[in-house]
């Protein structure tokens, strides 16, 4: 679980300082402060499992839309969300990302930034991702890769509602970020994320992420609460 202080400089380094909490038989716990120009700009906390066999159950996978082609996806989706400073181009230099069209009432097929549930206002939307080559096989690695594609316009799904031609402009910024590892997967093989928004409130808007993959499996699941500040 993860708390973003202050914006970070790119062209600067970073200083972690990793705190031992505790180091037990099955969990193992740290506490990481990254400071940058001598202020704290990002806390987080982190507990790791021993892999142990146990119970099971799952919520199913709500839609199974066709997986991309086998050469990824078919064309490159749209920067509507793009913040004009290569965000979305950046992301993508390390990912294919392939944006799910839906179907409206009426039968007719919009763009691919719109709701599952064919509302293009309503807080949903749906991915598919990888990344964009293949991997090690150490799991480390896809866990590395999955929570750096977590983010991929997760925060956008909260503007949805609200997004129209006369709507208002408005910045986003994260402000926390928490992730649940359930089961084991390879991010170098497609899986889909479906991002929602039950709640937007005093200028911070709240996300929910489910990952799974292809053949149905819950693997990862992604909250995240972000600041909405409407512009002049």
């Amino acid at each position: 679980h993860a708390y973003f202080l202050l914006p970070g400089d790119p062209a600067a380094p970073i200083i972690y300082e990793v705190d031992p909490i505790r180091d037990g038989r099955s969990f193992t716990t740290r506490r990481v402060v990254a400071i940058q120009h001598g202020k704290a700009i990002f806390n987080m906390s982190a507990s790791f499992h021993h892999t142990a066999e146990g119970l099971e159950h799952q919520a199913a996978m709500p839609v199974m839309p066709p997986l991309p082609p086998p050469g990824g996806p078919a064309a490159p989706s749209d920067d509507v969300f793009s913040d004009g400073r290569g965000v979305e181009p950046f992301f993508r230099r390390y990912l294919d990302v392939l944006p799910i069209a839906s179907s409206a009432p009426d039968g007719s097929v919009q763009p691919p930034v719109v709701s599952h549930l064919g509302d293009p206002h309503a807080p949903h939307q749906r991915r598919w991702f990888r990344a964009r080559g293949p991997l090690p096989d150490d799991p480390l690695y896809h866990a590395c890769a999955v929570t750096y594609a977590s983010d991929l316009h997760l925060i956008t799904t909260t503007v949805l509602p609200h997004r129209t031609p006369e709507g208002p402009r408005i910045s986003l910024a994260s402000l926390d970020h928490a992730m649940w590892f359930h089961r084991p997967f390879r991010a170098d093989e497609w899986l889909l994320y479906i991002q929602d928004s039950p709640s937007a409130y005093g200028e911070r808007g709240f996300t929910r992420g489910e990952i799974y993959t292809a053949d149905g499996r819950l693997v990862v699941s992604v909250a995240q609460e972000g600041l909405m500040r409407q512009r002049p």
